[in-house]
């Protein structure tokens, strides 16, 4: 990446230019003051601490390398549908039943495993960089980040809430107030890795709902949901404390008959582009199985 130092930017840092004008994380700014050839003023290795001038070139060795390409995810063509892309950035729709990342027991059956694929058939280096991820039942909208730039913007953008967020659940129950805000902490459950509760001494969660659809016998509700902080489990846990766990969550509810997995997915998904900051909204259909609840539960004209 090059770019020229323009007049307004005349006597700042090279450190400064790269946090607040270029909107790079630390983790990117650290990866580039390591790296041989990470930072380039005139063609001259330099610090962070270096004074820019006006006309001064910039160079970031921000190109992959080999170190930091993830060998272990094998290329697999899996079925995901791409809802947007560019030089910069990836839009997916992840099916259900898909983890986002490979991990024990799942190494070739991923979503990062399903881009693999996708870049490896144009030729391309592959580094895997969700900018949020999804539970392997959760479906529905994962953002990705195609280069080291654009990853670093995309986390700091995530960090002040700039990314907006919207999902889509069928509950069991009705929420009671029908709209509102669940602001309730979320801790580690003491009793196992995966589980979530909440707790005084969590995190702060907070995450606006309202209910849109109640079935017949007032036993399941459609919600949409807006999570304003991104903790683990977030929804599920949080509509499980209000006394309306997920139709089929089986970790912080219990297993239905109507459907094989929790009724969560990403619907909706409003962030701001990495490179020049405009606004860009992706949509993802419901999938056929929650789409099927919803038939019988709130469509049914019978």
């Amino acid at each position: 990446m090059k770019r020229i130092v323009l007049p307004e930017e005349d006597g700042i840092t090279l450190l400064t230019l790269l946090k607040n004008k270029e909107k790079l994380s630390t983790r990117t700014v650290k990866t580039l003051k390591y790296r041989a050839g990470g930072l380039k003023v005139n063609g001259e290795e330099v610090t962070v601490r270096r004074v820019l001038h006006s006309g001064d070139i910039v160079e970031l060795a921000v190109e992959d390398r080999d170190e930091d390409r993830a060998e272990s995810v094998v290329p697999r063509k899996l079925p995901i549908k791409i809802l947007y892309r560019d030089a910069h950035i990836t839009v997916c729709n992840k099916p259900p039943k898909m983890p986002t990342h490979p991990s024990h027991g799942h190494l070739d059956d991923t979503l990062a495993n399903a881009l693999a694929f996708l870049a490896a058939a144009k030729g391309v280096p592959f580094v895997f960089r969700p900018v949020n991820r999804l539970d392997g039942d959760t479906s529905g909208i994962v953002l990705t980040a195609n280069d080291r730039i654009s990853a670093g913007r995309l986390f700091e953008t995530m960090k002040s809430g700039e990314i907006k967020k919207t999902y889509i659940a069928v509950v069991c129950g009705v929420p009671e107030p029908m709209s509102g805000t669940v602001d309730a902490p979320i801790a580690r459950a003491d009793f196992g890795i995966l589980m979530r509760t909440v707790s005084a001494e969590g995190r702060e969660a907070r995450t606006e709902y309202n209910t849109v659809a109640v079935s017949a016998d007032g036993k399941y509700s459609l919600v949409v949901l807006r999570p304003l902080t991104g903790r683990t489990h977030q929804i599920r846990v949080h509509m499980a404390y209000i006394g309306c766990p997920l139709l089929g969550d089986f970790l912080y509810g219990e297993r239905s008959d109507m459907i094989d997995r929790h009724a969560l997915h990403a619907v909706r998904m409003t962030f701001p582009h990495p490179e020049d900051g405009r606004n860009i909204t992706v949509s993802a259909p419901l999938p056929d199985d929650i789409a099927a609840v919803c038939e019988i539960l709130f469509w049914s004209k019978e």
